[in-house]
């Protein structure tokens, strides 16, 4: 999935994120963070694992990020 499909989803629905017009320029982001959505997604088709994101940027929960992809992956099946 490229990150170009990540603005045809509708996020809004997802209660993991949230996205706020003065913060990182409106892009939608992990709840409570500034970390953006697209960013697990870029990090996970340069080959990183879950688990090192959340490394990487240890404000984002696990919880979060499997629910980022069940939501995306949810919103792929119903756009197919």
């Amino acid at each position: 999935m490229g990150c170009y499909h990540l603005t045809m989803i509708d996020w809004s629905s997802c209660p993991a994120v949230e996205q706020d017009p003065e913060r990182v320029s409106g892009a939608w982001v992990f709840r409570g963070t500034r970390v953006p959505v697209a960013a697990l997604f870029e990090n996970l088709e340069a080959d990183a694992s879950v688990h090192e994101f959340l490394e990487w940027f240890p404000g984002v929960t696990l919880a979060q990020a499997r629910e980022v992809l069940e939501h995306a992956a949810r919103s792929t099946l119903q756009a197919a």
